[in-house]
């Protein structure tokens, strides 16, 4: 019996809204997969591997195969050419469209996954590349991806209540950003500008949320104390203050 080619039913049953267009199913043979619902259809991607499930020249992915020809090379005479070049630069899109719905989903160790990988296929191709205009080609989105990256890995440190770690991740993310060679491009401006503007809010947040440590306890009980004229308790508050900042010296 011939299979009616018709997506409708299909479309129904997942109504198109842009604030809820990404799923992880489990497919018939128990493989996860992550949807894309579209205005007009619906796109599938696989959540580990090569995002369309293809395994070209034989590896996991493009990059993977030049890589180890890159190996298997002189290193200073290994190159890649303009259709290397092309190969990578598509798939390195391939990536970016699954981290970035990862990243709707807040899949934080994909989206890490991802966006180191995509930061590899930068360093790799600025390395190799025949044409210094593929060379170049990929640093205007550098910014984005260095902030996506950033963030990912600092929420997987928040959800271990480790704040500063997250803090330290999201201020180091931004020096680079801020250190990146001036490229006469305009997207690599605005990306570095809205990443920048970005990895600040974040650390703002980080900040305004992160625990207070017992000394700034002591301190803000002891403030309240003062203005409550209760010297005996502010008095004892003191003693204690002072011994955690020797303390803190000793170690």
């Amino acid at each position: 019996m011939a299979i009616d080619p018709d997506l409708k039913a299909l479309l129904a049953a997942w109504a198109y809204d842009p604030d809820d267009c990404v799923r992880v199913v489990t497919l018939a043979d128990g493989r996860e997969v992550m949807q894309v619902r579209l205005p007009l259809g619906i796109e599938q991607y696989e959540i580990d591997g090569s995002p369309d499930g293809q395994r070209p020249h034989g590896a996991e992915s493009a990059l993977d195969y030049h890589i180890e020809r890159s190996k298997q090379a002189t290193p200073d005479f290994f190159q890649l050419s303009p259709d290397d070049c092309v190969e990578l630069f598509n798939e390195g899109v391939l990536y970016y469209y699954r981290y970035l719905h990862l990243f709707q989903l807040n899949d934080w160790p994909r989206t890490l996954r991802d966006t180191d990988r995509n930061l590899l296929l930068f360093d790799f191709v600025r390395v190799h590349a025949t044409r210094e205009e593929d060379k170049q080609y990929l640093e205007q989105w550098r910014p984005y991806v260095l902030r996506i990256n950033a963030v990912a890995a600092a929420m997987l440190e928040l959800a271990e209540d480790c704040h500063q770690k997250a803090l330290l991740i999201v201020k180091t993310a931004a020096d680079k950003i801020e250190a990146l060679p001036e490229i006469d491009e305009d997207t690599f401006k605005f990306e570095r500008h809205r990443s920048l503007e970005a990895l600040q809010e974040l650390a703002d947040q980080i900040e305004k949320n992160m625990p207070l440590t017992e000394l700034q306890k002591l301190e803000h009980q002891l403030s309240e104390a003062v203005t409550a004229e209760q010297y005996e308790q502010a008095a004892q508050l003191r003693d204690r203050i002072r011994h955690l900042r020797m303390d803190e010296k000793k170690s």
